[in-house]
């Protein structure tokens, strides 16, 4: 997964939390762990330990737990606080000049102190880099990084972004130690020294050991002794084979949805249970505008009509995900319900086929929609073909799935020979900005040759300078509408978290929220 604005892994599973959770962390300087050390599976791979580099799940679990950001996001909240920082803010009215205060007495995990030059000498060394898979990305409106003095860091931008808070909220954000880091490269060696709540004691193929961090001084209450995270690299049985041997007491991001229906179905007789938690994970199909065949508005609407997301629910993910109607998922501000509004929940062969039929088509419309197997979990491919089931269903279409593996995929996309695929996406960040600017922005990631003069011209610009994000529902509502009626892409589904624990294991549900911010620091092994 290379995470945020390049396409992402999506869980094994999705759906959709009821509602956030709430509260947050209080600043304490109690570092040690109250419990006993917990041991946790992971289907995902960490493919990086210095954050100039990786922008996938495992990893971002890594960093934000090893490593401190100026702000970071609260349980439950998707508007950052200070953490590294006493204070930030914007301290000109055009949302241009960020500038953060740091708390005192701050040290790396190995004792050297940190101060705004390790704050500058991150950013900039990210930027310097600009490794392909890393968050280099997220920053193109990042001028320079200046130091006044010791604790002050002030961060100039070209182009308004009040976004920019969430986005050094992120894993993104990583603070590393000037001392311990190159430049000009990026680091090796499987090590990481960060100012986070814990410490990388050791890192390989098979897992990754951290203990806690006893020079942490920031926001989080630190519950254990410690967390081992096992990999076990996509192979699914052999990591339900290892929770219900008790040989890891968590199971995070690997099990099907069948696995989880089987383990509910048991009533805790097994000894463990699932938790759910919110996401801000999507799935959409997307269409190529320059498609001769999906390029056509009277297509894209018949699909729109047809596609029938309650039964993909329930036969594909057995009940362990939501319908999406929206570009914005829910839970993050701005949301609305742009597609349920245009084209209803339930399917309707006769408004396709007048949609079909006002763009002068006629007889069934051949169409082959396009997958690849594992990218955005394992039951893609089986939910492509019930789509194409469905369309096929009205007697209105004759569609097919190819399947293709990834890396042929993307470059397949980015030479425009499909006509409608599938995406998915994890956000950097829990903000209306990060699901609309990436899409319909200029030189936006989906490669379907789609573009809005109002989108690119107006509303993202001026979404993207208002400081006060409760300000811009209005303009994000009018962008919802105006993709949903000209349908470069179809949402789909909104994900949900899901772990699963054993009984003497408490606080996972403080690690699953639509921050995306897998929280070490709260598992709980009584």
């Amino acid at each position: 997964m290379n995470m945020r604005n390049q396409w992402p892994v999506l869980p094994v599973v999705a759906g959709l939390a009821s509602g956030l959770l709430t509260g947050c962390g209080t600043e304490t300087g109690d570092t040690g762990g109250s419990g006993t050390s917990v041991v946790m599976g992971m289907s995902d791979d960490v493919l990086a330990t210095d954050p100039a580099s990786g922008y996938d799940p495992g990893s971002w679990l890594l960093f934000n737990n090893v490593f401190q950001s100026l702000l970071s996001f609260p349980k439950g909240a998707t508007e950052p606080q200070p953490e590294a920082a006493e204070q930030c803010a914007f301290s000109d009215t055009k949302a241009t000049v960020y500038k953060c205060t740091l708390k005192d007495g701050l040290k790396f995990s190995n004792g050297d102190d940190l101060t705004s030059a390790d704050v500058k000498f991150s950013f900039d060394r990210m930027l310097k880099i600009s490794d392909p898979d890393g968050p280099a990305v997220m920053f193109p409106t990042l001028d320079k990084v200046q130091t006044p003095n010791d604790k002050t860091v002030v961060f100039r931008l070209n182009t308004p972004d009040a976004t920019f808070p969430s986005k050094i909220a992120s894993g993104a954000g990583s603070i590393v130690d000037e001392e311990q880091y190159d430049a000009k490269g990026l680091r090796k060696d499987g090590e990481a020294v960060g100012s986070g709540p814990y410490k990388l004691d050791k890192f390989d193929d098979d897992e990754a050991v951290f203990s806690v961090n006893e020079n942490y001084k920031g926001t989080a209450e630190v519950q254990n002794d410690g967390v081992t995270l096992k990999f076990f690299h996509g192979d699914q049985n052999a990591l339900k084979k290892a929770l219900l041997a008790n040989e890891v007491d968590i199971a995070y991001r690997g099990l099907t949805a069948g696995d989880l229906a089987d383990i509910e179905k048991s009533g805790g007789d097994s000894g463990v249970e699932v938790v759910e938690g919110s996401s801000a994970e999507v799935q959409h199909l997307v269409f190529n505008m320059d498609h001769p065949v999906a390029g056509q508005l009277g297509v894209r609407k018949a699909i729109a009509h047809l596609i029938d997301r309650d039964a993909l629910i329930k036969d594909v993910y057995q009940g362990t995900a939501s319908p999406l109607y929206s570009i914005i998922p829910a839970g993050i501000g701005g949301h609305n319900t742009a597609f349920f509004d245009t084209y209803g929940a339930r399917p309707s062969k006769a408004k396709a086929a007048a949609a079909l039929s006002d763009e002068g088509i006629t007889g069934k419309v051949k169409l082959t929609l396009w997958s690849t197997p594992s990218r955005y979990g394992p039951a893609t491919d089986q939910e492509l073909k019930a789509i194409a089931g469905q369309l096929n269903a009205s007697g209105l279409f004759e569609a097919d799935v190819q399947s293709v593996a990834f890396e042929q995929y993307e470059k397949d996309i980015a030479d425009g020979k499909y006509g409608v695929y599938v995406k998915g996406w994890i956000p950097d960040y829990p903000d209306a900005d990060n699901f609309t600017a990436p899409f319909f922005g200029k030189g936006n990631v989906l490669s379907n040759n789609y573009s809005n003069r109002a989108i690119t011209g107006s509303l993202i610009p001026t979404t993207a300078a208002e400081s006060d994000r409760s300000a811009t529902d209005d303009e994000f509502g009018q962008l919802q509408d105006i993709v949903a009626k000209e349908l470069p892409i179809l949402p789909v589904w909104q994900a949900k978290q899901y772990a699963v624990v054993h009984d003497d294991v408490y606080g996972m549900e403080y690690c699953l929220d639509a921050s995306t911010v897998f929280r070490f620091w709260e598992l709980d092994k009584g």
